[in-house]
């Protein structure tokens, strides 16, 4: 891109977002998953905002129910400004015509991590579900999934999130397949089975969890001495426990913010997503919670030490799986189905 298209695209992004601002100093109803997260959302973003007089932040959490976004947008009702979701949602949602659609082209695509723009989202931050451990509670250390259902190795309850999305890539890694491999297997009949059939092996030995918060808890407390967890939760624990993250084997992803359909407002939901990814934004929310920018300008703005905790690092990342939105978006339904009932036998 020439300099010249640069600087008019971005001074015609600033123009834009100071008209939005100005004319839209509304309040606005950002739904993230709390925790950790929200605590980082607000010191980068909603505080920020608020105090350029862009107007308030109404800040509320869920977890992740696509259900009552579908069910404000077929009711028109939607009270919701913007939402955080995880990739296969917000292609699934973008799908189903559950988000509005955004102009790409108000983003320089080459500032951002690949993945990040979407149709109907902008990622805001990189982040991993990784194998987390209490090396307090154990005499060895796991180095891998394989570890996690090896229970007369290391003995005690493991904590998985309720859902078949991470739990059953993980269990086809803990079988043998190799992290490239996984949404390959998986997207057969036989390795659907197959990582069903490697559940049942750990099924008496798990304690479910549903919120981001809930993993570094049981691992503080004993109630499990390994758990998948969000690594941002893990690393905001790490100086006053003996919790520690296992990089291979994890599986990295966006989260992005996203505009319900109908949401009244949209202009002024679309100026705050633009602001949420500025280098600036980028960089605090970062330096509160050890997720990835999805911004790369951010990057040079970060500590070095912070640098060792975020997925994104070459020697991070290596070994981990990129979380596979098409796959999810094709199988996602008829998996979590399967899931629940297996769950609730």
């Amino acid at each position: 891109m020439s300099t010249i298209r640069s600087i008019f695209r971005h001074s015609a992004l600033a123009m834009g977002l100071l008209g939005a601002s100005q004319a839209m100093a509304a309040d606005l109803t950002v739904i993230s998953f709390g925790g950790a997260n929200k605590d980082a959302q607000t010191k980068a973003f909603y505080q920020p905002w608020e105090a350029a007089g862009k107007g308030k932040i109404i800040a509320g959490e869920y977890n992740g129910e696509m259900a009552k976004v579908k069910a404000m947008v077929d009711t028109n009702s939607v009270s919701w400004h913007l939402v955080e979701v995880e990739s296969p949602e917000l292609t699934r949602g973008c799908d189903e015509g559950l988000f509005e659609e955004l102009d790409p082209a108000q983003f320089n695509e080459e500032d951002f991590v690949e993945g990040a723009i979407q149709p109907c989202g902008i990622g805001f931050f990189v982040w991993s579900t990784v194998l987390a451990y209490n090396a307090d509670k154990l005499k060895g250390a796991p180095a891998s999934w394989a570890d996690f259902w090896d229970v007369a190795k290391f003995p005690g309850k493991r904590g998985l999130r309720k859902g078949a999305k991470y739990t059953l890539e993980f269990a086809l890694m803990a079988d043998g397949v190799a992290p490239k491999d996984v949404y390959t297997v998986l997207a057969t009949q036989e390795g659907q089975d197959r990582a069903f059939k490697k559940l049942d092996e750990i099924k008496p030995h798990i304690q479910w969890w549903e919120a981001g918060a809930q993993p570094p808890q049981f691992l503080a407390s004993g109630d499990v001495v390994m758990s998948s967890a969000y690594n941002g939760r893990i690393a905001a624990v790490q100086k006053e426990s003996n919790l520690q993250v296992v990089w291979n084997g994890g599986i990295y992803d966006f989260d992005s913010w996203a505009i319900p359909k109908g949401a009244k407002d949209a202009d002024a939901a679309k100026a705050f997503a633009a602001f949420s990814v500025q280098p600036e934004q980028q960089k605090v929310y970062s330096s509160n919670i050890a997720y990835g920018p999805a911004n790369k300008k951010a990057v040079e703005l970060l500590d070095a030490a912070l640098l060792k905790d975020m997925p994104t690092t070459p020697e991070n990342i290596a070994n981990q799986v990129a979380m596979n939105v098409t796959f999810w978006a094709d199988y996602g339904e008829q998996l979590e189905q399967r899931f629940n009932a297996w769950a609730a036998k």
